[in-house]
């Protein structure tokens, strides 16, 4: 019993991981990096959640980025829409 739930886990991540391609995840590292991109417009594009998000980055970037990262994102109110006194209503990268 153990063994098929421990597959079913694995099934499930590997069918996530495949909905997204290279490029996109490379957007999706981008965009969580950038500072004024929010949770909310990243769950709009890519239809993930926040906590969904910082499991992708410890994935798909090293552990000290990672930490970097985390570190970073606390602090800013820019990455939480509803902590906003503006409020954007569309997301642009700094190009």
């Amino acid at each position: 019993m153990k063994k098929r739930k421990i597959d079913k886990i694995f099934l499930r991540k590997k069918t996530l991981d495949k909905n997204m391609q290279e490029h996109d995840l490379n957007r999706l590292v981008e965009m969580a990096w950038q500072d004024r991109t929010t949770f909310d417009a990243i769950y709009l594009q890519y239809g993930l959640t926040e906590n969904q998000v910082k499991n992708k980055m410890r994935k798909l970037i090293s552990k000290k980025a990672y930490n970097r990262w985390r570190k970073r994102v606390q602090n800013k109110t820019t990455k939480h829409k509803k902590k906003l006194y503006h409020k954007p209503d569309r997301f642009q990268g700094p190009w």
